[in-house]
């Protein structure tokens, strides 16, 4: 299977979630065993051999991946979740949206500086969430950080919120 091979699998909603919105659905991914599994081995020969110690999914498809691929890895799974989800003491990070504010949280024993961290999460389009969630990491005190997604919308530079030194990967860019 190849990369464009999982692109013709994806499915796009129009309007969703608000009008205007074209939206790319990963769940015909998630649903196809095949393209299940050829992500996974994407992602596992991405981040094998990089010393990653712990994943972070972003709330909730970033789970999907995200724990399989620690496990593949080597690495713990942490969860990143919107405020109110997780059931111990937390730490949390604001970002803005087009229609107003929100926040990510971690729980404050999550990470620790020694930490080499890989955030994940299914797409990047302007990049709000995921830098949210990367200065999150960031407060931890953890300086390598990674990101990936399985989708980039290339054309809404999501890549630009990012610091330089983090390392920004994607499998299917359109």
């Amino acid at each position: 299977m190849s990369v464009e091979n999982l692109k013709s699998h994806l499915r796009t909603v129009p309007d969703f979630p608000k009008k205007g919105i074209l939206f790319w659905d990963v769940t015909t991914l998630f649903k196809d065993a095949d393209c299940l599994k050829e992500l996974l081995d994407i992602l596992t020969d991405l981040y094998k051999d990089k010393g990653i110690t712990k994943v972070v999914g972003m709330e909730s498809r970033g789970f999907v991946l995200g724990a399989a691929l620690a496990t593949r890895i080597g690495a713990g799974f942490i969860l990143a979740r919107k405020p109110g989800k997780l059931p111990a003491e937390t730490i949390r990070e604001s970002y803005a949206k087009e229609y107003g504010t929100d926040c990510i949280e971690i729980h404050t024993d999550a990470l620790s500086p020694d930490d080499v961290v890989l955030i994940h999460d299914d797409l990047l389009a302007t990049g709000g969430t995921a830098a949210a969630t990367e200065r999150l990491v960031r407060k931890f005190g953890v300086t390598d950080i990674r990101l990936n997604f399985i989708i980039e919308l290339e054309e809404l530079g999501g890549r630009s919120v990012f610091p330089a030194e983090d390392k920004v990967e994607s499998i299917i860019k359109v």
